[in-house]
């Protein structure tokens, strides 16, 4: 029970990070593009931030932060893992983007504006689906390392699947059986979120054909 339950925790931790982050990504990605150039600055100077300190690390400034600093109550853990992941990748998702974005030909833009779209339209009708499409792999990584890193919630309390596994450890004196049930379900969630990607990528191949 105990294994189910830090099970539906970690999965729960692994949706709202994409839902929250995969937006938030998208809105990063073109303040970095953007011709304002403080706007520009500001947020590649963010995601600079972001990429180059340990998640963890922010993770526990999130949590214990607004105690220490302004002697005010913690948030919830899963609003604080929540906001902490959503961040960090977002930031990552960001970078995936704009390389998807970049890679476009410059002459699909030219083509949905010589079409009458406005820069809006030709972003999300023309640019976009093929970004998405060339950044899948990258996004597919980023899927199954947010999934295994979402073992470090552990630190602040939150009982997700590492943290179920380490207290039946501690309860029954049994390291390797907990621990390797544990590592069997990383690996079968690994499994099913590879051959789904792989299948969302056969599709639009076959669509773009």
């Amino acid at each position: 029970l105990q294994l189910l339950a830090g099970f539906l925790e970690t999965l729960k931790v692994f949706v709202l990070t994409l839902v929250f982050s995969i937006p938030l990504g998208l809105l990063v990605c073109f303040g970095s593009m953007s011709r304002f150039s403080p706007l520009r600055i500001l947020t590649r100077g963010f995601v600079w931030v972001i990429r180059g300190t340990p998640l963890m690390l922010q993770l526990i400034i999130i949590f214990y932060g607004p105690g220490l600093m302004f002697d005010l109550p913690s948030l919830p853990r899963m609003t604080a893992t929540v906001l902490a992941f959503s961040i960090n990748y977002a930031c990552y998702f960001s970078e995936i983007f704009r390389g998807g974005i970049m890679s476009v030909d410059n002459g699909q833009f030219e083509a949905g504006r010589s079409l009458g779209f406005t820069y809006g339209q030709t972003m999300i009708y023309i640019i976009l689906p093929q970004a998405v499409k060339n950044a899948l792999p990258a996004m597919c990584n980023e899927f199954i390392a947010l999934l295994k890193e979402s073992s470090i919630v552990g630190y602040i309390g939150l009982m997700d699947l590492t943290k179920a596994g380490d207290i039946i450890r501690s309860n029954t004196y049994e390291a390797m059986i907990p621990l390797c049930s544990v590592a069997v379900v990383y690996l079968i969630i690994v499994m099913i979120l590879t051959a789904g990607v792989s299948r969302l990528e056969r599709r639009l191949k076959k669509d773009a054909r």
